[in-house]
C-alpha cells in the first residue's frame, strides 16, 4: 500500500493541512480520549471503577438467543452472524468505559494522539499486542482492516471511511489518519473499529458470508459451535491483554456459550430448566407473576433490577414512508392517536411502564414534549422552519387516551386528519382515497414475537374503527432480515437503542443515504435536510452545550416526523440469573448494557 493511502476521497485544503503540521509540533499522545472535554480515569488507572479488579476467574455462561446463525463474519451485511464473534474474539485500538457518557481508553494502541480541531488522529500500537495465533498485531493490519471495512464491509463502517483524507504509517507502531472534513468524533470512531488479521484474508472475498472463523486478538477464541444451534467460546489463556488496567476485572468467565432457540418463550423455558445461566425480561407483568418457579424458591436463582441512564431510545411499529400509503404525515399522525397506547399498556404491563416520549427521552438529550424550541435548539431549527413537520418547533407531544377500549376522541381525531389527507370511508365501511383503493397494510413480525403480536393484534382490531385492514404476517428470521434489509414492509416491530454520545451512527440511522441503499437502519427511509444538518451539528459542536441542544433539535425533528409508533421503555433492566452470579456493586452509567453482561461478571460457587 505504500507509505500513504489515500481513500480516494476529497482532498484536504492546504490551509487545513498546515494547521496539522503547525499542531504536530505540540501534540502530545494520550492514554485516552473523551467527546468533550478530557476523560475521567488518569493514565496510571489501575481498572475501570465499575468492575471487582479482583474478580475470580473461571465457571461457564450460557446465554439464549433466538434465531440462528449462519456466518462468523459479523462485519458485512450478509448472513446471520454468530453472536460474540465481535465481542468476545476481535479488539479495537481503543476500549470504551460504560461509566462515562464517551471515553475512550488504550487497548491495542498504547496511546492515541490528535490536535485541538480533531483534523487527524495518530495511533501507536502496543508492542505486545498479539492475534491468537501468537503473531503480532501491526500497522499494516489495522490499515487494511480500516480500508476493508469501509469498502467493503457494513454500511455502518462506511461514512467515516469516506471522511478520511489519507492514513500514513508514521512509524514502525504507528498510524496516522488525516480528515477531510470537520468531525470531533472521527479520533473515537477509529479508536473502536475492529482490527482484523490482514493475512487471513488474502484471496477471499471479505464481503460474503463465510463459516471462516476471523482469527482476532480478544480475551476468547472460538472453541465450538454447531450451525444455527450453538457457539462456545474459551477464554484464551495466552490472551497478549490479560494484564492490561483496562481488563483488569473483565472477562472472567472461561467458558462463553451461546445457545440458539426458536423464540423468546423457549428460551425462558430453558432459562427455568437450568439450561441458560441469566435470562433478562422485559415484561414487567411477567416479571412480577412468572418468577415462582422452583429454582428462584429455593434461591438458586435470584432476580435483579439494574438502573439506567441512558436515553429511552426509539421502540414501537415503525412506518416505511418509501410506501405511498405512509408518505403524509397527517396519515402517520391518525395512526399514532389510533393506537390506545394507555389500554394496551394496562392490559400487557398493568400500566407500570411509561411510554417513549421521544427518541433521547429519559435523557438530558431528549426534548420537553409539548415545549416550543428556544435558545439555541430554535436557532439550529429555524432555517429549515417552512418544512419541518407541526410541532418542531412549536412543540409536540404524544397523544394521550383516556384508557378506555374505545379511544374514542383520539380515532374522531385520526378520522378528521385522515380526510384532510383524502381518505374517506364509503357505505361499505372501507376507508378509501380519491381514486378508490382501500387503506390496507401488512404488520411483518418475526415468529416467536409473541408480545408484539399481542400489540399488533389488539391494534389492527382498533384501527378498523377507522376502515383500515391491516393484518398481520409472521415469518422466519431470516426472511425477516432479507425484506428489512431491502425495506420490504409496510410497517414493523423496529427498536434501536440510543447512548448519551450519539453522533456519526445516527446518519446511518436516520441519513438520507438509506430511502435507497440497503442494509441501513433507516427502516422509516427518513429523507430530511432538517436532520443531516442537526447531525452535522452535533459532530461539529465544539462544546457539550452546542451538542446538546443540537440533539435535542435532531430529538424534535425526528418525533414530530412521526415514523414510528412508540410504545413503552424501562428505566431499568430486570434479569434473573444463576445465584452462582455474581457482578460488581458499582453499577455503570448504562446499566445492563453493552459491557456488562457478560463482561464484568464472574462466576462464584455457592
Amino acid at each position: 500500500m505504500g507509505r500513504e493511502s489515500s481513500a480516494g476521497l476529497r482532498g484536504f485544503g492546504l490551509s487545513v493541512a498546515l494547521a496539522v503540521l503547525a499542531a504536530t509540533a505540540t501534540a502530545e499522545p494520550m492514554h485516552g480520549i473523551a467527546m468533550y472535554g478530557d476523560p475521567a480515569l488518569p493514565p496510571d488507572f489501575v481498572s475501570l471503577p465499575q468492575v471487582n479488579p479482583d474478580a475470580p476467574k473461571g465457571g461457564t455462561y450460557r446465554w439464549g438467543e433466538a434465531g440462528s446463525f449462519d456466518s462468523f463474519n459479523p462485519f458485512v451485511t450478509k448472513g446471520r452472524p454468530a453472536l460474540g464473534i465481535s465481542a468476545l474474539t476481535v479488539e479495537t485500538l481503543m476500549g470504551r468505559n460504560y461509566d462515562e457518557p464517551f471515553s475512550l481508553y488504550g487497548l491495542l494502541a498504547e496511546s492515541i494522539d490528535t490536535d485541538e480541531g480533531r483534523t487527524y488522529v495518530e495511533f501507536t500500537l502496543r508492542p505486545e499486542a498479539r492475534f491468537s495465533d501468537g503473531s503480532p498485531v501491526t500497522v499494516e493490519d489495522v490499515m487494511w482492516s480500516m480500508e476493508t471495512l469501509g469498502a467493503e464491509g457494513n454500511p455502518r463502517y462506511a461514512a467515516a471511511w469516506k471522511k478520511i483524507a489519507s492514513m500514513e504509517k508514521t512509524g514502525e507502531r504507528s498510524v496516522r489518519f488525516t480528515f477531510n472534513v470537520e468531525d470531533r468524533e472521527l479520533p473515537l470512531i477509529l479508536g473502536l473499529r475492529p482490527v482484523l488479521k490482514k493475512a487471513q484474508w488474502e484471496g477471499k472475498d471479505f464481503a460474503e458470508a463465510t463459516m471462516e472463523v476471523p482469527i482476532g486478538s480478544g480475551p476468547y477464541v472460538l472453541a465450538e459451535s454447531e450451525l444455527g444451534v450453538h457457539v462456545t467460546y474459551r477464554r484464551n489463556p495466552d490472551w497478549w491483554g490479560k494484564d492490561l488496567p483496562f481488563n483488569r476485572g473483565q472477562w472472567n468467565f472461561d467458558e462463553i456459550r451461546y445457545d440458539y432457540y426458536a423464540n423468546p418463550q423457549a428460551i425462558f423455558e430453558a432459562f427455568k430448566a437450568g439450561q441458560l445461566s441469566a435470562y433478562r425480561e422485559a415484561n414487567v407483568s411477567k416479571w412480577l407473576s412468572s418468577y415462582d418457579f422452583p429454582a428462584v424458591q429455593s434461591g438458586d436463582v435470584v432476580k435483579a433490577e439494574i438502573p439506567h441512564g441512558r436515553p429511552s431510545g426509539i421502540e414501537g411499529f415503525v412506518m416505511n414512508t418509501r410506501r405511498p400509503l405512509f408518505a403524509d404525515w397527517r396519515v402517520r399522525e391518525a395512526l399514532i392517536l389510533a393506537f390506545n397506547f394507555e389500554f394496551i399498556n394496562q392490559t400487557l404491563n398493568g400500566g407500570l411502564l411509561p411510554r417513549i416520549p421521544s427518541y433521547f427521552g429519559n435523557s438530558f438529550l431528549g426534548m420537553e414534549p409539548g415545549k416550543p424550541a428556544t435558545g439555541r435548539e430554535l436557532e439550529l431549527l429555524e432555517p429549515f422552519r417552512a418544512d419541518l413537520p407541526p410541532g418542531a418547533i412549536e412543540g409536540y407531544a404524544l397523544p394521550v387516551s383516556d384508557g378506555s377500549q374505545a379511544n374514542r376522541k383520539n380515532i374522531r381525531a385520526a378520522a378528521a386528519l385522515l380526510e384532510e389527507a383524502g381518505w374517506t370511508v364509503g357505505d361499505d365501511g372501507v376507508l378509501k382515497n380519491a381514486a378508490g383503493e382501500p387503506f390496507a397494510f401488512e404488520i411483518l413480525l418475526v415468529t416467536g414475537q409473541d408480545e408484539m403480536a399481542s400489540v399488533a393484534e389488539v391494534y389492527i382490531e382498533a384501527l378498523k374503527s377507522l376502515g383500515i385492514s391491516a393484518r398481520l404476517n409472521k415469518i422466519d428470521d431470516a426472511q425477516y432480515k432479507e425484506r428489512t434489509s431491502a425495506y420490504d414492509f409496510d410497517m414493523t416491530h423496529y427498536i434501536r437503542s440510543l447512548s448519551l454520545s450519539p453522533g456519526n451512527e445516527q446518519l446511518l440511522y436516520w441519513g438520507a443515504a438509506g430511502v435507497t441503499e440497503p442494509g441501513t437502519r433507516n427502516w422509516m427511509g427518513v429523507n430530511s435536510p432538517a436532520v443531516e444538518a442537526m447531525i452535522a451539528a452535533m459532530l461539529k459542536s465544539p462544546t457539550t452545550e452546542d451538542f446538546t441542544a443540537a440533539t435535542r433539535a435532531l430529538d424534535r425533528v425526528l418525533t414530530t416526523g412521526r415514523y414510528v409508533i412508540p410504545i413503552w421503555y424501562s428505566d431499568r433492566s430486570r434479569l434473573a440469573f444463576s445465584a452462582d452470579l455474581k457482578y460488581p456493586e458499582r453499577i455503570p452509567l448504562y446499566g445492563d448494557w453493552t459491557g456488562f453482561l457478560p463482561d464484568t461478571w464472574w462466576h462464584e460457587p455457592r
